[in-house]
């Protein structure tokens, strides 16, 4: 409800903007607008993954880096070659985590938009939901739920069967999960 009022005609943003002299903008009706304002409420939640992060960051042995500066590391090649592998189980974590609520993203075009304007805004999961409890049809609804579900999990799949080449839990052999 917080970003329907920042985003609304007579909201704070407009009224920030009109400090300037910019005339209200329709944030939320214009089929573009309503999409970034949308994507800006996703993005705004990407907080507790940016802690996660911050914990592995803090989680990285110093003795590394102390390392990498003996052997002649720039700091470059230390974000590369001790951060990054140090870190790839956390980015891939997030990675899965932020991919599959993408997928399910819900509660912020509902209850911003709606779906609207001219379906910008209008996701799958919005769809299932109007399907199921607008339309009530509950068995296209479910069916429509379970091509989600195979959606996310073709994709987990996929992007756990690539993390062998990419995502190192230890310091093995070769830089690869043995």
């Amino acid at each position: 409800m917080l970003w329907r009022a920042l985003f609304a005609i007579d909201g704070l943003l407009n009224s920030f903007l009109a400090v300037f002299g910019i005339d209200a903008i329709n944030w939320l009706g214009e089929p573009s607008l309503a999409l970034m304002s949308v994507t800006l409420l996703r993005v705004w939640q990407f907080g507790s993954a940016m802690v996660i992060f911050l914990a592995a960051l803090q989680n990285v042995p110093q003795s590394q880096y102390e390392a990498a500066m003996i052997d002649g590391a720039s700091k470059w090649q230390m974000f590369m070659k001790v951060t990054v592998p140090l870190i790839t189980p956390v980015i891939f974590f997030n990675f899965i985590m932020q991919t599959t609520q993408a997928f399910q993203e819900f509660t912020g075009p509902y209850v911003i938009t709606g779906g609207g304007p001219t379906y910008y805004t209008y996701l799958f999961s919005l769809y299932i939901y109007d399907t199921a409890f607008k339309y009530f049809d509950m068995g296209y609804g479910a069916a429509l739920a379970w091509v989600l579900f195979l959606v996310v999990a073709v994709f987990a799949s996929i992007a756990f069967k690539s993390s062998k080449y990419w995502v190192f839990y230890s310091a093995d052999k070769g830089g690869k999960n043995g």
